[in-house]
């Protein structure tokens, strides 16, 4: 196809490949990767006489000019390359492409009103950017220099300190995750920039910190238990020489303190405090909980809720490092019968009175009647609500839908009323 490029579609078109290349051109220049051109072609397929006659002598004449008045106006860096063209005999050097490095493009944009956006990135801040990770002995790949140049000045400084941090210590082995004395950092920055810190430093701190102890609330809702008048609650911590009171049948995780705290008497029960979004990896290898006939979820029917419940279930369904065999994980409270049954608790506000927003998270491992519930608070779509908290739903309805659980074991057990 024959096309004649005007300087404007050319400066157009050299923003265009500074976005997608910026980063290589930036690294390039502190001698990391080969070195970046900006290359636009500027009459892709007309190199001959006959191609020109074919899009008409005043087209291209027109456009001759255009370059002409252009050229002299090209900053240092950019460079219109000419070759022959031979018209009705007469053979002449026309422009053929426009060559830029990064310093000669970025001027070029800043020198011409073309109608073009501004460019996605400062290059300037982006070469600082790279030059304070290569002092501070960071790797720098085009990849991480994007990711680094969205984030935050504050949480730039942050990684920057880190990465010294790191190579002055060969060894984190002696602080968890969150004892880090990272100049600057607060005790869950690595929760969000973990990988990262790993892809620029080299190496992932996550892995080598001390493990943090798993440290669970508890409640035993046995009624024989508790008509021992022995503590009824209690915590239990990963490697302790401490024991639970009873090995429980069925262990219900709650989120909410106070569904723990005074939930009803149900044998062979205890009540875990499951720690939000954090309750997959600090429960998954208890093994107690591995043990249980019955694991059983109940939290807040909103998006969060569903998400901790699929993530748990996720967990649980593959075995532990020392050979704990997979837990199916049942919920209750949650579907969409649930969903309708208490519905005059459902708010669309957070504690904060912010609305409430949906969720777009995929969640494959609900069931068919959690997804209902989940899909109709978490649309994008209008909802009646997105929310009924847990502390809404009384407790003895929870109990109940244990006792349920345990019916074809203990066929006799006293219903809730």
């Amino acid at each position: 196809m024959s096309v004649l490029v005007t300087p404007k579609d050319a400066v157009v078109a050299v923003r265009r490949k500074i976005d997608q290349k910026w980063a290589e051109a930036v690294c390039a220049g502190l001698g990391v990767g080969d070195r970046v051109v900006f290359s636009v072609p500027l009459r892709p397929g007309v190199s001959t006489g006959k191609a020109v006659e074919r899009l008409g002598h005043a087209a291209w004449h027109e456009w001759h000019m255009q370059w002409r008045e252009f050229a002299g106006r090209l900053p240092t860096g950019v460079e219109l390359v000419r070759k022959a063209v031979t018209i009705r005999g007469v053979a002449g050097d026309f422009p053929a492409t426009l060559i830029a490095d990064l310093d000669g493009a970025v001027s070029l944009m800043a020198g011409t009103r073309t109608g073009a956006e501004p460019l996605a990135v400062d290059i300037d801040r982006a070469r600082a950017l790279a030059s304070a990770l290569r002092s501070a002995g960071a790797i720098l790949t085009p990849a991480t220099l994007r990711a680094v140049c969205r984030l935050p000045a504050v949480d730039m400084e942050v990684l920057v300190s880190a990465v010294t941090w790191l190579r002055r210590h060969p060894d984190a082995g002696t602080w968890t995750l969150r004892q880090l004395p990272v100049p600057g950092m607060h005790t869950k920055w690595l929760d969000t920039h973990g990988a990262l810190l790993r892809d620029v430093a080299g190496r992932d701190v996550r892995g080598e910190v001390r493990p943090r102890l798993t440290v669970m609330h508890l409640t035993y809702v046995d009624p024989d238990h508790t008509a021992s008048g022995r503590r009824r609650h209690d915590a239990w911590t990963t490697g302790d020489v401490h024991d639970i009171a009873y090995r429980p049948r069925v262990v219900l995780v709650v989120e909410n303190r106070d569904s723990r705290l005074w939930f009803p008497p149900v044998k062979d029960t205890i009540v875990v405090e499951g720690g939000g979004k954090a309750a997959a990896s600090l429960l998954a290898n208890v093994p107690w909980i591995r043990a249980a006939d019955h694991v059983v979820y109940w939290g807040d029917i909103d998006a969060d809720g569903y998400a901790i419940l699929d993530r748990f279930r996720a967990t649980l369904a593959e075995p532990t490092p020392d050979g704990a065999p997979p837990r199916p994980v049942t919920s209750i409270l949650m579907d969409a019968t649930d969903l309708h049954h208490y519905s005059e608790h459902g708010v669309n506000h957070d504690k904060a009175g912010r609305p409430i927003k949906p969720s777009p998270a995929n969640l494959p491992h609900l069931t068919e009647a959690e997804s209902i519930a989940y899909n109709t608070i978490a649309t994008a779509g209008s909802t009646p609500f997105r929310r009924i908290e847990q502390e809404a739903i009384p407790l003895t309805h929870a109990a109940n839908r244990l006792l349920q659980i345990l019916e074809s074991q203990e066929p006799a057990i006293e219903q809730f009323d």
